[in-house]
């Protein structure tokens, strides 16, 4: 691809923390008819260098910090895009949030745009939430869905004992873990129902899920 396509200069401008840049790129594709999830990819892909940099000491916090604030605008354009792509009911409610001991919320953040815009309720805890509080909220509000973010290896234990927790208070919800680093197997020692490592098939497994449930009620 040559640094004309469209695709590379988003990915390189966010990867850069060139703001202006990027935001202006992203205005440049919507404006073009481009697919509002492929400019999420794009945009997924330059927070994934911005990171990268981040472990190899090329970026400090601040650089972190600036990374999701561009990603934060980025989904501020893009959310009303999906939006009116999208029709239909109320889909069901989902609780979601990322898991203690954990404070990354990248993916949290996005699954809740996708999933606000499918039309899903969706009441996001935020980040590094005990398991208590995913049990007593899950009490609360009897969500069809719950959702529980890591993104670190050393959340697993946590997923697992929040799973534990849910489960302990009577929850039957299926219970979806997510992360980028997932796998069957950590799925299998969270014991959680379902596992995703991305945004866009969270929203599908929600949607057959909730289609599911609604046709054996």
């Amino acid at each position: 691809m040559s640094s004309t396509d469209p695709k590379v200069q988003l990915i390189n401008a966010i990867a850069e923390l060139n703001e202006d840049t990027a935001l202006a790129l992203v205005r440049e594709r919507i404006s073009a008819g481009d697919d509002p999830l492929l400019i999420l990819e794009d945009c997924q892909e330059g927070m994934r260098r911005v990171g990268e940099r981040y472990e190899q000491g090329q970026y400090y916090l601040a650089g972190l910090v600036m990374g999701g604030e561009i990603f934060r605008q980025v989904m501020a354009l893009l959310q009303p895009v999906v939006e009116s792509q999208i029709s239909g009911e109320a889909s069901g409610k989902i609780l979601l949030g990322t898991v203690q001991g954990d404070i990354h919320d990248l993916g949290k953040n996005i699954a809740n745009m996708l999933l606000s815009c499918h039309k899903f309720t969706v009441y996001d805890l935020g980040v590094d939430v005990p398991p208590e509080e995913f049990a007593r909220r899950a009490q609360e509000l009897q969500p069809d869905i719950i959702g529980l973010s890591g993104l670190l290896t050393s959340s697993y234990d946590s997923m697992r004992e929040t799973v534990a927790s849910l489960r302990a208070e009577g929850c039957q919800a299926p219970i979806i873990i997510g992360g980028g680093q997932l796998t069957e197997q950590v799925c299998q020692y969270v014991e959680a129902d379902y596992w995703t490592n991305d945004a866009v098939t969270a929203v599908e497994l929600c949607q057959r899920l909730v289609a599911k449930r609604a046709s054996s009620a």
